[in-house]
Formats: C-alpha cells, structure tokens, sequence
C-alpha cells in the first residue's frame, strides 16, 4: 500500500505527536514506524496495549540486525509492538549514536516498508538535514509531508527545504485562534511547489492524552479532530 513520510527541517515541529495522531485515526490498516536517525522515543511516550511500557530495545535496531543480507517486507512485523489502542508500532533507535553503523539500512528500509501488502505506513522521519543517507528512504516515499509551525524562520527553512526535497504537501502546525490565516500564510508563501498545504491543531493537551488512556476526550480533542481532516486529505490525493 502506500509509505507516507512525515518530516520537517529545523526544529522538528511536533513531527511524533503528528505522526502518531495520524495513525490514531488512519481510515485503513497502519503501521507507525519511527525511522528518525537522531532517535526516537515512542517507546517511551505510548503504552503498550496491555497498559505497560513497550520494549525500548525492540524495533528498527533488531530489524536491522536481521537485515545485514537483506531485507523484504515480511521482516518487519516480527519486530513491531502493540500500542493501547491496537496501533502497530515499529519503534526506532533511541539514541542517535546507533545511526553511525546503519547508514546502509534507509533505502532498503524505505523499499521494504513501501511493500508491504495490507497495511500503509506513517512514517516519522524527524529532521531532516542532520542524517543525509533519510534520503534514501525519502526516495522511496509516495508521499513526503513536511510540517512547519506559521512563524517567520520555520517558514524561511521551510522554503529551503522545498528546494532541495520532493515534498508532496505541507502541513502547519497552527494556533486553533489562527488556525485558517495561519494555514493560508504558508499557502501564499510556499506557492504552487507543493500540491497541497493543510493544518493541524497545535494542541498540547490532545498531545498528552496520546501518552494515556485513548478514549473519549481524546476523540474530541482538536488535534485528533484535525488529524482526521488531514487523514482524509492524504488518503484521497493521489
């Protein structure tokens, strides 16, 4: 099915918060992957489906210890964990050390994840620039989304960014009291080089309860309210 890469440039704007609300909410079967070279730290901030913490050593480093001749798409699930909520997650290095000895891995783990017969993949790949070898995966990609938040130098590194990536669309990390202005600023200033800009609800609550229970305040919080909206979007683009 389809690898939708979520990424951003300086700052990483909300980049796991955005990817795991999407996931959350995804209209099909999906799986979360973490691919940050810097480090990640979903196995830290999801619980696990049975209420615990998830294995922090389990994930794109064991993937990767399998992989050295190889790696098909059939790899992978074995070394993805249960979130509360059901969510399949594929947790990432949780250091940016470990990136050293793995800059052969992202291409094949873009293929790989791109193959993968009954499921998309969300895809949270941090920030971009640090790890130049994401790239690989990046090309593999059928979508690349950067986000940024509606200030003068996010936007600035984010037009800088556009030159130099293939990026699909946008999406604007925005203050619900200038949620649309802030969302048509980026639009005006981003121009036709990508297809579409689209927001999501800068919600720091709604991002908490993420780390919890899932449930029915969450429902109706204004990031997973967003994140539905954008789901939608990304899914019927072509």
């Amino acid at each position: 099915m389809a690898l939708i890469v979520l990424a951003a440039d300086k700052g990483a704007p909300g980049v796991t918060t955005a990817a795991t609300a999407l996931a959350a909410v995804w209209p099909r079967p999906v799986l979360l992957a973490e691919c940050d070279p810097a480090g990640g730290d979903i196995a830290y901030r999801l619980p696990s489906a049975d209420g615990g913490v998830l294995n922090p050593g389990k994930g794109l480093l064991t993937l990767a210890a399998t992989a050295r001749r190889g790696l098909e798409h059939a790899q992978i699930h074995p070394h993805t964990q249960k979130i509360i909520g059901g969510l399949d997650v594929l947790a990432g290095l949780t250091h940016g050390e470990q990136a050293a000895g793995l800059t052969w891995l992202w291409g094949p783990l873009g293929r790989s994840l791109a193959a993968i017969p009954n499921a998309d993949v969300i895809a949270d790949c941090g920030r971009l620039g640090a790890q130049p070898q994401t790239a690989d995966l990046l090309a593999e990609a059928d979508k690349v989304v950067l986000l940024t938040r509606a200030t003068l130098d996010q936007v600035a590194h984010l037009r800088e960014r556009l030159s130099i990536t293939k990026a699909h669309g946008v999406v604007v990390i925005a203050d619900p009291r200038t949620y649309r202005s802030s969302i048509d600023d980026v639009r005006r200033i981003v121009g036709p080089s990508v297809g579409f800009v689209h927001g999501l609800a800068y919600d720091p609550k709604g991002a908490e309860l993420l780390r919890g229970q899932w449930g029915g305040r969450l429902d109706r919080s204004l990031l997973i309210r967003t994140a539905r909206d954008l789901a939608a979007r990304l899914v019927s683009e072509p």
